[in-house]
């Protein structure tokens, strides 16, 4: 159960910076932010989550759903 209140959280984590992302993209350059701060960041969290379902499947911690035939 933890392991799926994480992956959520870094899911929004996620999504939250690709819209900063975006609001920074549609304002007016400014040089102290830079767009892709927030768009590193989403890939680096992305790959975080990537690696930890990779990591709670082996462990047994969460099971994939079967297959449908």
């Amino acid at each position: 159960m933890l392991v799926k209140l994480i992956v959520i959280a870094l899911l929004l984590f996620i999504v939250i910076n690709l819209f900063r992302a975006g609001l920074v993209m549609v304002r007016q350059p400014q040089p102290e932010v830079k767009m892709s701060r927030y768009l590193g960041r989403r890939v680096l969290f992305s790959a975080i989550v990537l690696i930890l379902i990779f990591i709670a499947q082996a462990l047994g911690l969460i099971e994939p759903n079967p297959r449908p035939y």
